[in-house]
């Protein structure tokens, strides 16, 4: 096989422009947020530039912020996550949503593939069960979550029986396996348009908390009073690391995902760290992926990046879209 495209990026006038589609570019609208989410009130206060902010340090603003964009911008009624789940910023999720419909719209002139007949796997949904949201309500999309955390399974479940407008469209999987990504998840007959994934990014639990201190100097400018940081966005082990790490996790994943090859257009994962990404691409080397593309995106105040790879030969890709896309 040849290995084409492999370093194929998104060109951006501003590197921490969000993506033209997403709704979350323009400064937040507190008023009109807590219209649609009264508890917010109790967390807007003024930031030194006199404008109004939630404190994004505490951890119960944060989830109370989420609650009232995923109602006001995604017309979700109901919204919650166990404590200590990762709560993750709605704006950058939303990135990673919309530039896969552009990935989707590259194959097929132009034209985003929308509705029920476009299926996506979430690789570690957790609880909190975003991109499933997001790429429903923004694209008709149908979803798969899986997660290794049966709470996490069960803390999907809720939110998607909790609101009519996701019944049906979203289906959340426990991985009983939790050395395997696809294996145990995605069943015989079982055919995504893409898959999608925000691996875990450290390589063990100190050296994540070394590095929140060191981010935490970096903002207080002393060294924090308690061992463990607390973390305004929370995360339970899964969600936070890995053996192995980012690069260690996504390697696993381009390896399984060979499997799969002629049962998926296109695999993706969010890689945060630009160092690890020699480590993937010899790794789709060596598996033999026809594509991969490199996408750069804003997450929030960084740069990030998702790589895409597929196996599809041009003749399964023409029959896929006419086939799988139409109607």
């Amino acid at each position: 096989m040849v290995l084409k495209s492999k370093n194929t990026k998104s060109k951006r006038t501003n590197k921490l422009e969000l993506h033209p589609r997403n709704p979350h570019r323009a400064r937040y609208d507190f008023a009109l947020l807590a219209d649609s989410c009264p508890e917010l009130s109790g967390f807007i206060q003024l930031n030194q530039y006199g404008n109004e902010s939630v404190d994004f340090a505490n951890p119960n603003a944060v989830k109370t912020l989420n609650r009232a964009l995923l109602s006001h911008f995604y017309g979700v009624a109901f919204w919650d996550i166990p404590p200590g789940y990762l709560c993750p910023p709605i704006p950058g999720r939303a990135d990673y949503i919309h530039y896969l419909a552009d990935l989707l719209a590259t194959s097929n002139q132009g034209v985003i593939p929308r509705g029920k007949n476009i299926k996506v796997l979430d690789v570690g949904v957790g609880a909190n069960c975003v991109y499933p949201i997001i790429g429903h309500q923004e694209y008709g999309w149908q979803f798969v979550g899986s997660d290794v955390n049966p709470i996490a399974v069960s803390a999907c479940d809720t939110i998607i029986k909790s609101n009519v407008c996701l019944k049906g469209a979203i289906t959340a999987r426990l991985q009983t396996h939790s050395a395997k990504i696809f294996d145990g998840v995605w069943k015989e007959k079982d055919r995504f348009d893409l898959t999608l994934c925000n691996p875990p990014f450290h390589t063990s639990e100190s050296a994540m908390i070394d590095e929140s201190q060191r981010k935490w100097r970096g903002v207080k400018g002393k060294t924090p009073s308690v061992e463990k940081p607390v973390l305004n966005f929370g995360g339970t082990a899964p969600e936070l690391w890995c053996d192995g790490g980012e690069a260690g996790f996504v390697s696993r994943m381009v390896k399984e995902s060979v499997q799969y090859a002629d049962r998926c257009f296109w695999f993706t994962s969010l890689v945060a760290r630009q160092g690890n990404l020699d480590t993937i691409y010899r790794t789709l080397k060596d598996v033999g992926a026809r594509q991969v593309k490199t996408i750069d995106m804003a997450q929030g105040q960084k740069i990030s990046r998702f790589v895409a790879w597929s196996f599809l030969e041009d003749n399964q890709i023409d029959y896929w879209k006419d086939n799988y896309w139409q109607g």
